[in-house]
């Protein structure tokens, strides 16, 4: 069955929700919303707020998940990461922007999920 974009990219969320639950992060938050905008899934990780960007793609056909993540992109995660942390008073908290790569097989079986740690620089 053909999935929506909308579709793929709830489905990548749902497998980077529980690839994160079985590595040990307990989840604060998904799709958290500001003016600025938007981020994925919030998780906390020990002693850490870690801020996750999920790009998943089914084929390479127009490049890699990694791939996808422009430099404005990388900007405004920054900027939603310390709204959040503003917003939650929050800001003396440890915290990092992580990247979840999801691939998807043409039956929506995901082929790869692969995390990047510190994806992002704040």
């Amino acid at each position: 069955m053909k999935l929506s974009r909308k579709e793929i990219g709830r489905l990548g969320e749902s497998l980077a929700v529980e690839y994160l639950k079985n590595n040990g992060l307990s989840i604060i938050e998904i799709n958290y919303r500001c003016p600025c905008g938007e981020i994925d899934i919030i998780a906390q990780e020990n002693n850490y707020i870690v801020f996750t960007e999920v790009r998943t793609k089914t084929g390479n056909l127009f490049g890699t998940p990694e791939e996808s993540v422009s430099q404005s992109k990388k900007k405004h995660l920054i900027d939603t990461a310390y709204t959040y942390l503003e917003e939650k008073d929050k800001v003396q908290s440890n915290w990092r922007i992580d990247f979840i790569a999801v691939e998807l097989d043409r039956n929506n079986k995901p082929t790869r999920i692969e995390r990047y740690r510190d994806a992002v620089e704040g």
